[in-house]
């Protein structure tokens, strides 16, 4: 039974996942630039429009910083409750262990410093889920390779990361069968896997691929009339349309 010590520690926890979140990255990396990007192309405070308007190094940067503010939280509090690193941990210390990861996403997508107004959380998404290893680890790269391949042959970043996130939440509900069907090592690794310990990553990134789908929505649309910006488009017409 836990104490009222550990629900204070969880609580605190979850709150600070949440400020950590909601730290801009890409707005203040934008404004030591000299560029506020809320007033710039998509007007998003995310990596894309940071690249399209700031420059590709600044978006490279304000990725990792993004993501690195959800990996943070689920490595810290994974270590805490004692579940980084297992294959099947205990329902209710996964479901708490999944809470960091959201609290973080949805601080970037609601960020309190902005007035709730942030950006579409893909990079933080899908940091948080990087660090949930093993379980969703290596799904996770997988989706980020989906993601790849998508630029490539679309050059469309807003399809390509709802395209990831939807692959995601796939191969995370099927990722068990895969691992018995792999080979006799991952088959043993997967017998201890229920439907109860995947529970909680199945719902996470099952509602990260809702949430990105539905913050990617203007995209498509952009996309149906023919004015979605594409990978590689000029970066001073970027700035200054609507993308």
């Amino acid at each position: 039974m836990m104490d009222a010590g550990f629900v204070g520690l969880y609580v605190a926890g979850v709150v600070a996942a949440y400020l950590l979140g909601a730290v801009p990255f890409g707005l203040l990396i934008g404004l030591a630039r000299g560029i506020d990007i809320r007033q710039h192309g998509s007007k998003n405070i995310g990596a894309n429009n940071v690249a399209r308007t700031v420059g590709r190094p600044w978006g490279v940067l304000t990725f990792a910083l993004d993501a690195g503010k959800g990996a943070a939280p689920i490595l810290i509090g994974g270590w805490w409750l004692g579940v980084l690193g297992e294959r099947a941990p205990d329902p209710t210390r996964a479901w708490m262990w999944m809470s960091f990861g959201a609290a973080a996403f949805l601080g970037h997508l609601f960020p309190v410093f902005l007035k709730f107004k942030g950006g579409k959380g893909v990079a933080t998404g899908f940091g948080a889920l990087l660090a949930v290893y093993p379980i969703v680890t290596f799904p996770a790269l997988l989706a980020i390779g989906s993601w790849a391949i998508c630029v490539k042959i679309t050059r469309y970043v807003g399809l390509s990361s709802s395209v990831a996130s939807a692959v995601l939440a796939m191969l995370t509900i099927l990722w068990p069968a895969i691992m018995h069907a792999w080979s006799s090592a991952t088959r043993e690794a997967a017998d201890g896997v229920s439907w109860a310990t995947q529970l909680p990553f199945v719902v996470t990134t099952t509602l990260l691929a809702v949430l990105v789908i539905y913050r990617h929505r203007g995209n498509f649309k952009r996309m149906l009339e023919g004015t979605e910006p594409r990978v590689g488009a000029n970066r001073t017409a970027n700035r200054a349309g609507s993308n």
